[in-house]
């Protein structure tokens, strides 16, 4: 009988609770305040203010999901664990 092998290392837990993620809101939220872009003036280009300002919250969404995606990514060598981890072979046979 073979003594008792340590438990393997295992990879930190990825934790999706960063408090980042609460900037996400911002994009959802503020289209859904109708009263403060119910108008027609000022025009931009001929169009309305109504139109226009739909192009600024879809560039809005953009911007805040790529700074929350930035602050929230993994380091390199966290990756590298998980990638090890995910490649190592469990002790029970893969079950």
């Amino acid at each position: 009988m073979s003594p008792p092998q340590p438990p393997a290392a295992t990879p930190p837990r990825r934790s999706d609770r960063s408090p980042w993620n609460w900037l996400l809101i911002v994009p959802i939220v503020v289209p859904l305040l109708v009263p403060l872009y119910n108008q027609r003036d000022p025009e931009l280009f001929g169009w309305p203010f109504f139109y226009w300002v739909q192009l600024v919250f879809v560039a809005l969404g953009v911007l805040t999901t790529g700074l929350v995606y930035r602050m929230t990514r993994r380091s390199k060598a966290d990756q590298a664990v998980s990638a090890r981890a995910a490649d190592r072979p469990t002790r029970d046979g893969g079950r």
